[in-house]
C-alpha cells in the first residue's frame, strides 16, 4: 500500500486564547470535529470544519479548550501540564494518555556554565503527566460533541489510580526487568515516554517513544476496568499477568503515536531522543489478529510495511500525532499527520497551523 503526501493540505486555527497549537502531540476526529491535544498543556482543543479559504484541501477552526481540571480530580496541579502524547476514541469515552516520564532542564543562553550545568543535572516530574483517563463524549444542546464529568447515560470520567508521583502502571513497572530501570530516567534521554495510544477491544495498547533497547521499540498491551470514577489495571486474563509487552522493531526508532484502522495497527515512528531524524509511518497488516492470538508475556514482531516517510525539519516540524480522515471529508481513505513546533512554512498569523494528509492511492 501506498500513499500519496500532500503537504501543508490541512489548516487548523486556534483561538488566542487555546492551550495548545504549536506543541501538538494527539488527534482525533468525532464526525466533522477534530480534537487535538498538546503536549506542554492540561487540556484538549476541539475544532469544528470550516469552509476553505485557500488553498488547503480541509479546514478546522472556532476552537474550543476542555480543562482536564474540570472533569477529573487530577494528580497533580490543575493547570500543570500533562505533557499529553495519545489520544483514542472507543464506547463512547475519549481516552487520553500523557508521556509518564521525567524531564530534564535544559541549558539557556546567557546562563554561566556553572548555572547551565546546575540546570542540566536537575530532573523533576509533572504530576499530571502520570494520566491515563477516560472522557465521556456527549452531545450539547446545539448537537456539538463535549467532554463531560458525568452524562445523564450514566458514564463517568475517571483516572487510573495513583497520585502525582506513581500510578497502578508505574508500580506495576517499577519491578520490570526492561522497563523498570528507565523510569528513573527523563524520556528525551531514552527514558520511559508514553506517546501512543490504542483501544484494542477490552484492552489498551501504549506505545513507548522510549526507551529503544538494542534497537527495539516497545508496546505495552493492558487490561483496564473501571471502579467508581478510578480505573484499575486488572490481569490480562486467568493466570496471565497486568503487562505483556510486544518488542517491535521499527529500525531503531521509537513510536510517536499509533492508531488502529480496522484489523490494522498503524505506527507513527521516529528518534527517541531530541534528535533531527527520518519519521515515518507503518502498518503492522493484521495486528488484532496477532496481538489476541499471542498470550505469552512478552513477544518479537519485525513484520511491518513501511507506508511513507514524513518530511521534519532542523529543530522543528516533528510529526508527533496522525488519524484517520472520516471518508465524509475525503475522497479517499486518508490521514492527518500533525506536527510540534512547527516551522514557519507550517505557521500562519499567531494562531495557525498546517498539517499534511496522506491519501492513500
Amino acid at each position: 500500500m501506498s500513499y500519496t503526501l500532500h503537504p501543508k493540505a490541512v489548516r487548523l486555527e486556534f483561538s488566542a486564547q487555546a492551550m495548545a497549537h504549536d506543541n501538538l502531540s494527539g488527534a482525533v476526529f468525532t464526525g466533522e470535529w477534530l480534537w487535538v491535544a498538546g503536549d506542554e498543556s492540561c487540556a484538549l482543543e476541539r475544532l469544528q470544519l470550516l469552509p476553505r479559504q485557500g488553498a488547503e484541501t480541509l479546514r478546522f477552526g472556532q476552537s474550543t479548550s476542555f480543562r482536564l481540571a474540570d472533569l477529573l480530580d487530577l494528580p497533580g496541579d490543575p493547570d500543570e501540564e500533562a505533557d499529553l502524547e495519545g489520544m483514542a476514541l472507543a464506547g463512547g469515552y475519549l481516552w487520553v494518555v500523557g508521556s509518564h516520564g521525567l524531564k530534564r532542564k535544559s541549558p539557556k543562553q546567557g546562563r554561566s556554565h556553572v548555572d547551565n550545568a546546575r540546570r542540566l543535572a536537575k530532573l523533576s516530574l509533572d504530576g499530571n503527566r502520570r494520566l491515563l483517563a477516560r472522557l465521556p463524549l456527549a452531545e450539547d444542546s446545539k448537537g456539538r460533541p463535549t467532554l463531560q464529568r458525568t452524562t445523564s447515560d450514566g458514564r463517568q470520567a475517571a483516572r487510573l489510580g495513583g497520585n502525582a508521583r506513581d500510578n497502578q502502571l508505574t508500580d506495576a513497572l517499577a519491578r520490570d526487568p526492561h522497563y523498570g530501570p528507565y523510569l528513573h530516567l527523563p524520556g528525551k534521554d531514552n527514558g520511559f515516554d508514553i506517546e501512543g495510544l490504542a483501544v484494542l477491544g477490552d484492552r489498551l495498547l501504549l506505545g513507548l517513544r522510549g526507551p529503544v533497547l538494542r534497537g527495539w521499540a516497545g508496546l505495552l498491551e493492558l487490561r483496564i476496568v473501571a471502579d467508581g470514577d478510578q480505573l484499575c489495571l486488572a490481569p490480562l486474563g486467568e493466570d496471565a499477568p497486568l503487562l505483556r509487552k510486544h518488542f517491535l522493531d521499527l529500525e531503531g526508532l521509537g513510536i510517536r503515536d499509533l492508531h488502529l484502522a480496522g484489523d490494522d495497527l498503524y505506527l507513527l515512528a521516529g528518534p527517541t531522543m531530541v534528535l533531527d531524524g527520518e519519521i515515518r509511518l507503518y502498518r503492522w497488516k493484521d495486528a488484532r489478529k496477532h496481538l489476541s492470538s499471542n498470550q505469552e508475556a512478552a513477544v518479537f514482531w519485525s513484520e511491518f510495511e513501511t507506508c511513507a516517510t514524513l518530511p521534519h525539519g532542523r529543530g522543528c516540524n516533528r510529526a508527533e500525532a496522525f488519524c484517520a480522515v472520516p471518508m465524509s471529508l475525503a475522497r479517499r481513505p486518508s490521514w492527518l499527520a500533525l506536527y510540534d513546533a512547527p516551522g514557519k512554512n507550517r505557521r500562519e498569523g499567531e494562531a495557525a497551523v498546517f498539517g499534511d494528509l496522506l491519501e492513500d492511492i
